[in-house]
């Protein structure tokens, strides 16, 4: 499970996210969505413990900073970034010992063969694409055999292959009583995944809608309805993020979230 609590982060005297709470429980698949400013990229920094924050985050009851917590969460972050020294292998096998986790050889060669990086495991991090450095940080996330994973933006850089695959593989983490938080603003590509969606704008949770509530509604037009992002469209309106830049200052960005 995961549980977010009055969470709050600034970036100097910027608000960027206010009081925001929500929990994923066991076996569900959750979607935090929102346009550009609406704050999900802190949000998501704020789980994966990227940023100091007021509030709480709690990983399987426990605090997530602390070390039993980290050792059951796995993170995909939007752009992956391999050490460009270890080998495709190298980068989970060296993971596997950072968490500690008990995998064998053939476990590992499945995870490749999967995501079709078994003939580019001995390639160094700086010869890998997007795509493959995309699948290798999944492939990292997957082998410590995480209680809640969370992944930003999973499908960019993904061939048509390896999307279908990480679909049936969130599928798989979800049956088998794994906690999944999926930040995208793709919605084509989870609307068969979801249990449970944050809708998220200018800083707050507008609304939590469970699937099963929702009949027949279509995710994107639900997005839409609750961010007016169809309105703000017509008259030419874009939202932005307000993200610090390397002074420490607060600065704005039309590519955050």
């Amino acid at each position: 499970m995961l549980e977010v609590a009055n969470l709050s982060k600034k970036y100097g005297k910027t608000l960027a996210v206010d009081d925001v709470g929500f929990t994923v429980p066991d076996g569900r698949v959750g979607i935090l969505l929102g346009p550009n400013g609406a704050g999900k990229s802190t949000v998501i920094k704020s789980i994966a413990g990227l940023l100091r924050y007021k509030g709480s985050i709690r990983i399987q009851g426990i605090d997530s900073r602390e070390t039993e917590a980290k050792k059951c969460f796995a993170y995909v972050p939007e752009i992956p970034n391999m050490y460009e020294a270890l080998t495709v292998r190298e980068h989970i096998e060296f993971i596997t010992r950072a968490y500690g986790t008990e995998v064998s050889e053939e476990e590992i060669g499945q995870l490749l063969e999967k995501f079709e990086l078994d003939d580019k495991q001995d390639k160094l991090g700086n010869e890998l694409s997007k795509g493959m450095m995309q699948k290798v940080s999944i492939c990292c996330a997957l082998i410590i055999k995480p209680r809640v994973i969370l992944l930003d933006e999973p499908m960019v850089g993904l061939d048509p292959a390896a999307i279908k695959e990480l679909k049936t593989v969130i599928l798989e983490l979800r049956d088998s009583g794994c906690t999944v938080l999926i930040s995208t603003h793709m919605l084509e590509m989870v609307k068969e995944l979801w249990d449970v969606t944050f809708v998220m704008d200018k800083g707050h949770i507008l609304g939590t809608y469970v699937k099963e509530d929702l009949a027949n509604e279509d995710l994107e037009e639900l997005f839409f309805k609750v961010t007016g992002q169809a309105e703000k469209n017509e008259r030419g309106e874009h939202s932005q993020e307000i993200i610090p830049d390397h002074s420490g200052n607060a600065d704005s960005t039309e590519d955050g979230r």
